[in-house]
């Protein structure tokens, strides 16, 4: 199956169009889409979409998100997996990450995963 990002409300909407022009066959949505949670959803609610959705997270937030992972876990939930993005690499070099792990990855090989792309 092929991984689906919700991109956080936080990260620059360039994530969101740059994915879409640059593989458009890759499923991309950000909080505040139609189908998705609205914008100011509490980050334990996101997880609980994203596990009922099937999407991993796309987001920036380094010092909650690794705390509200583990809640999640504890309360013996899933997620497909949270990725983090860099402050280190350029848009375009998180771009590239982000579309070599969607292009080569296994299913749920990030389940219940934090990952920070390098």
């Amino acid at each position: 199956m092929a991984l689906k990002y919700l991109i956080d409300e936080n990260v620059d909407p360039i994530y969101t169009v740059q994915l879409h022009r640059l593989k458009p066959d890759l499923f991309v949505l950000a909080i505040g889409d139609l189908t998705t949670p609205k914008k100011g959803t509490l980050d334990t609610e996101i997880l609980l979409w994203c596990e009922e959705n099937d999407f991993i997270l796309v987001t920036n937030n380094r010092k909650s998100m690794p705390v509200h992972l583990a809640d999640h876990i504890a309360q013996n939930h899933h997620i497909p997996g949270i990725f983090i993005l860099s402050p280190k690499l350029s848009v375009g070099e998180n771009l590239e990450q982000l579309l070599l792990i969607a292009e080569g990855s296994l299913d749920n090989e990030y389940q219940d995963r934090l990952t920070l792309p390098r």
